[in-house]
């Protein structure tokens, strides 16, 4: 699907709403080895697979202001948002 990237996180599957993100950074706040701003200043992963807790993956996608992070578990349950 054009403007949502996807990565496999530990259980976790995050996707990246590309055209919903406004840069606000809170994400990279809380896990700056996830996420990273594009040239574009639009969230992206990091390109290195990070290990990150499935417990900072849903708290850095929870503090997206506009609901861009999604987080599903290995059931395709989402958790976020």
């Amino acid at each position: 699907m054009p403007g949502i990237s996807e990565r496999k996180i530990s259980d976790y599957i995050v996707k990246i709403e590309k055209t919903t993100c406004i840069s606000s950074k809170n994400c990279i706040t809380v896990a700056p080895e996830l996420f990273e701003l594009d040239e574009n200043r639009i969230c992206e992963f990091v390109e290195e697979k990070n290990d990150v807790s499935k417990e900072k993956i849903i708290e850095a996608c929870s503090v997206c202001p506009v609901s861009a992070l999604y987080v599903y578990n290995i059931d395709e349950k989402q958790l976020v948002p």
